[in-house]
């Protein structure tokens, strides 16, 4: 499978804890912006593509006119006959009627909708620009417009959340249809304001795994899986574009800060909206061709995020070779044994209680 990723690097403005490439601009100037894309895109003309991912930023701030024309120009220069995916994400104050017919129309399959929570004190405490009545009528309009994947965003560990307001947000949104829900733990990043400034309510780190876990047995009661690290889905709405990366398979990445893994070379484009606007085609940098081994370890730790599937070291050493696997293969084993992972055979899987603490275990994983 290869997917095909579009970054859309424009928001209202800013919100306090992100440090993902964004510009607050208004109005964006989506119609250079877009010209820009598909120049990049002409660069790969042919290409098959079986999911389409449109992510930011704020996708939603493309309006109607700016989606439809991006879906059908892409149309032309990729092969897209075999999309079984299309996602876009969308914020609740930019998820217009508009947008929904042109997303239905245009054959995208997934509303990723930024909810974040349901409480309008904690939405405020991190500068969201919507409110949570703004949040629930996206919900409810996505949920009526015929398309099949409905899913939400929320974060755990807001300044002054508590378990009755997560719980609230979850009841609410798995009442109302949402499908596959994104569950992060808030964290501050270096450079951010929520960073230089924290809130005195901040739950602490070990209020916040307590959050999660809670969120977790009530979302397994609902009928939800827990199959990757931050996600949950009823069975049938896992985001197929995301499984993708997971399992080590193909991506590209169009646009500013975007990232490619495409032939065994990985690359990414220069975080500069005003370079990209002048010369799309010429903003590649970090290009890295991984070997064999290094190629081993990282679909090992990618796998292992999927915590239903595991990583199947068999058919990791099949893929790669025993001897670029048998250094990985003893680590694991160690890691088994020490309680870091669990073993099923020649299946290894994260335990439930190493999932908010998996980096040190990611770490070793990819330790060449």
């Amino acid at each position: 499978m290869r997917g095909l990723y579009i970054h859309i690097p424009f928001c209202v403005r800013k919100c306090a804890y992100c440090d993902f490439y964004s510009l607050p601009l208004n109005p964006p100037p989506v119609d250079a912006y877009l010209e820009a894309v598909l120049r990049e895109a002409d660069g790969y003309a042919g290409m098959t593509f079986q999911t389409l991912y449109l992510g930011g930023g704020t996708p939603s701030l493309l309006g109607g006119k700016g989606l439809r024309k991006l879906i059908e120009r892409l149309r032309r220069i990729f092969d897209l006959s075999a999309l079984v995916e299309a996602t876009i994400e969308v914020n609740p104050e930019s998820a217009t009627d508009e947008l929904r017919s042109a997303a239905r129309d245009s054959g995208i399959t997934r509303i990723s909708i930024g909810v974040q929570s349901l409480a309008d004190g904690e939405l405020a405490a991190v500068g969201r620009v919507h409110n949570s009545a703004q949040a629930l009528d996206a919900v409810r309009r996505a949920g009526n417009s015929g398309i099949f994947g409905l899913s939400a965003d929320l974060i755990i560990g807001l300044p002054g959340q508590d378990w009755l307001s997560l719980r609230n947000s979850l009841e609410t949104l798995t009442g109302l249809g949402v499908n596959h829900l994104s569950l992060y733990c808030l964290s501050l990043e270096e450079g951010t304001p929520l960073a230089a400034n924290p809130p005195v309510d901040l739950p602490p780190d070990d209020r916040q795994a307590e959050l999660f876990e809670q969120a977790r047995l009530f979302l397994e009661q609902r009928g939800f899986r827990h199959y990757e690290i931050s996600n949950f889905a009823v069975k049938g709405h896992e985001c197929l574009h995301n499984l993708n990366y997971w399992r080590g398979g193909e991506y590209l990445g169009l646009g500013p800060a975007s990232a490619s893994h495409i032939g065994g070379r990985r690359f990414k484009n220069a975080a500069n909206l005003y370079a990209y606007l002048v010369n799309p085609a010429g903003q590649v940098i970090e290009v890295e061709e991984l070997n064999p081994v290094a190629k081993a370890c990282e679909e090992a730790m990618l796998r292992l995020r999927l915590l239903a599937e595991g990583l199947d070291m068999k058919e990791l050493s099949l893929h790669f070779g025993a001897t670029n696997t048998a250094e990985l293969a003893g680590r694991l084993g160690e890691m088994a044994q020490s309680g870091l992972l669990v073993c099923d055979g020649a299946t290894y899987r994260l335990p439930p209680s190493r999932v908010l603490v998996s980096n040190p275990i990611f770490g070793r994983v990819l330790s060449k």
